[in-house]
């Protein structure tokens, strides 16, 4: 059974996290790279301690780049039901604003971590970037441990296949259509949480209706036909479907959309939330001359998608 874990959106934190193992990071996608970095935790726990991370939302980089629309991995509630899994107790989902990004490296250390949190240890990355114009790093942590009473754990990155799993690497990869080795990376398959908008009713009106997912600001995979799964609102079950991600050229769409065709199901899913998973990328998208080609095109995808 998964146990409940308490989410705090400021550092007023009780005493109970207090001396804590503290994981501070995005984790956007929580990959195996992650994973290997809350392995590691649990591996210094003790019964005394628990363990606590800190992350932010909006992630920094979309927070100074606001041209960046298309970008996670992972919403919010995702991050927090992976975060179950790997043995966390506590969350602190800290807003990141300009006045948060403002704070000095060393008076984040001192006020925030050392007088709010008091952390026992502190897993990090060694790429860990933190205070005003990121002029914090691992090596200014490790400066203050012996002062502010605290370990600092930074162990090297995953590598598999020469590369360093990392969340821009599975970006790259579900962009450039190879979503099996972004699901490897992942640990499990990609999957996004949306809610179901009415469009344009075209799917319906040749034969195979779908659900038009809002993507939000999840990064893009590659335009394309999917084979996936979809997880019906408050139920744990997964029916399989097929979607199409894309700008449906032969409709002349302008704006990339979601839409997600479920087999032998009926039923009003709008303004629902259904969580979809790819499988495995079958075809990229192409413009076909008129309806007849698209609807033997589809057919022939159905039939690829329920074998896989």
């Amino acid at each position: 059974m998964v146990k409940k874990i308490k989410v705090y959106n400021n550092f007023k934190i009780s005493r109970l996290h207090k001396n804590s193992i503290i994981l501070i990071g995005n984790f956007d996608g929580l990959h195996q790279g992650h994973q290997k970095l809350f392995k590691l935790a649990k591996k210094f726990k003790k019964k005394k301690y628990k363990i606590g991370v800190i992350t932010f939302d909006p992630i920094p980089k979309m927070f100074f780049n606001k041209s960046i629309s298309n970008y996670r991995l992972s919403n919010l509630n995702q991050k927090l039901i992976l975060l179950k899994k790997f043995n966390v107790d506590f969350v602190i989902k800290k807003k990141f604003d300009l006045n948060f990004s403002k704070i000095k490296a060393f008076n984040f250390i001192k006020y925030i971590l050392h007088k709010k949190i008091e952390p026992k240890y502190i897993f990090v990355s060694n790429n860990f970037r933190f205070g005003n114009k990121r002029e914090g790093n691992v090596s200014l942590l490790k400066k203050f441990q012996k002062e502010f009473k605290y370990k600092v754990i930074n162990p090297n990155p995953l590598i598999k296949k020469n590369k360093i799993i990392s969340s821009t690497l599975i970006r790259n990869l579900l962009s450039s259509g190879k979503l099996n080795l972004a699901n490897q990376y992942l640990g499990r398959n990609w999957s996004i949480e949306g809610t179901v908008k009415k469009g344009r009713m075209m799917g319906k009106k040749i034969g195979f209706p779908t659900c038009n997912i809002d993507l939000k600001n999840y990064v893009i995979a590659k335009p394309g036909v999917y084979a996936v799964k979809v997880c019906l609102p408050k139920t744990k079950k997964y029916l399989k479907g097929i979607a199409n991600l894309g700008y449906r050229p032969t409709f002349n769409q302008k704006i990339i959309l979601l839409e997600v065709n479920i087999f032998n199901f009926n039923g009003n899913l709008y303004n629902k939330k259904l969580i979809v998973k790819f499988i495995k990328f079958i075809r990229k998208e192409k413009k076909f001359k008129g309806i007849n080609e698209l609807r033997k095109q589809i057919n022939k995808d159905i039939k690829l998608a329920k074998r896989l």
